[in-house]
């Protein structure tokens, strides 16, 4: 299948209760999240989901997909973390990158944040990863706290935040 050209070829969606394709939806997280090994330590969290997780996760958080046409294009999921919500699994297909996909995943969370009544969005993104900080950045998130994985003697996440109107 060929790109899709433009932001109107791909809808955006909550996951679907009768969603099936979890093992497509987990080897899209991998893909997009394939540049990071060798690069971030310790490795992603993504390596340690299944599809069955997957699914779980979907019992409890919301789920949004982007699609293109059958194709899964993209996906973030959105956690209830009492007063605010937490943004994870920021995913979008290597081949259908900066095609604004993961901007418009992300204000799908946000605006799901905003009707639950949150005040605020948080995420997390590692110290190596310069560019998706920026790219928070851009999305108006700022850092609030710079945290270390058990083990470590030195920061490895950074916590970034958005302040969102109710």
């Amino acid at each position: 299948m060929a790109a899709p050209t433009t932001e109107t070829e791909i809808e955006i969606t909550r996951l679907p209760a009768d969603f099936d394709r979890w093992q497509e939806l987990l080897d899209l997280i991998l893909a997009a999240f394939a540049h990071m090994d060798g690069v971030i330590d310790p490795p992603s969290s993504a390596h340690r989901l299944t599809p069955a997780s997957l699914e779980q996760k979907a019992q409890v958080e919301a789920i949004f997909v982007a699609v293109a046409g059958r194709r899964l294009a993209g996906c973030v999921a959105l956690a209830d973390r009492g007063d605010h919500a937490y943004l994870g699994k920021l995913a979008v297909d290597p081949a259908l990158q900066r095609n604004g996909i993961g901007r418009r995943l992300v204000e799908a969370a946000e605006a799901e944040a905003q009707r639950q009544g949150k005040h605020a969005v948080e995420l997390q993104t590692r110290v190596e990863l310069t560019g998706n900080q920026a790219t928070f950045s851009r999305l108006g998130y700022r850092e609030t706290e710079r945290t270390s994985h058990a083990g470590f003697s030195r920061p490895t996440t950074i916590t970034m935040r958005k302040d969102i109107c109710v």
